[in-house]
């Protein structure tokens, strides 16, 4: 895939240090959904995006304090607003899952691509990211082979939870159907339902 192919369009790009080279000839099969605010339940400020890129002062909020020897990154960060921040591109590993598994497999960095919602498990996500997020997976699927779409929480039970009880799961298949059809939307997300 070329640096561009690895490019989602629309989205400003910000590039995070903290990726490096998937396995070699590593197919991209998996989407994860994640949730992340920073601090926790608040929205709208710069945190996460200077976290994704290792320039947070873990200084300037007490709950700071424990991020700071941790490196992560997701491919994508999408705003309650819908706005989409780009952080790695998608031939890139990004540094999100953590241990992982999914379909028998570990180290779900490895084939996945991470997407992050502004959110948290507390309050329900804008109608703005649900639209966004369906392009967004739309234009992955036309693109790479991905078959799967997940929670965090579906690839590391008892360790993560999000992207929460408030992520509609039923309102993305709805939202995906509009852009792939109701049968294509289904099975993406049919092991996921079959797990949870």
């Amino acid at each position: 895939m070329s640096q561009t192919a690895g490019l989602l369009s629309g989205a400003r790009q910000l590039p995070s240090p903290n990726v490096d080279e998937r396995p070699p000839e590593e197919a991209v099969t998996l989407a994860v959904l994640h949730a992340i605010s920073l601090p926790p339940e608040e929205f709208g400020g710069d945190a996460v995006e200077r976290f994704f890129t290792n320039c947070l002062d873990c200084n300037a909020h007490q709950y700071f304090a424990q991020l700071r020897e941790l490196r992560v990154s997701s491919h994508l960060f999408i705003r309650r607003d819908g706005e989409v921040i780009q952080f790695a591109p998608f031939d890139a590993r990004a540094w999100h899952a953590g241990v992982s598994r999914w379909r028998g497999r570990e180290r779900c960095n490895d084939f996945s691509v991470g997407i992050e919602l502004e959110g948290s498990d507390q309050q329900p996500f804008s109608d703005a990211q649900y639209q966004r997020l369906a392009s967004c997976l739309a234009e992955l699927v036309a693109r790479l082979p991905i078959a799967d779409i997940a929670g965090h929480a579906d690839i590391a039970p008892g360790r993560k939870t999000d992207p929460g009880p408030h992520f509609d799961w039923s309102r993305l298949q709805r939202e995906l159907a509009a852009h792939l059809g109701q049968a294509r939307a289904a099975a993406l997300l049919a092991a996921r339902r079959a797990c949870a």
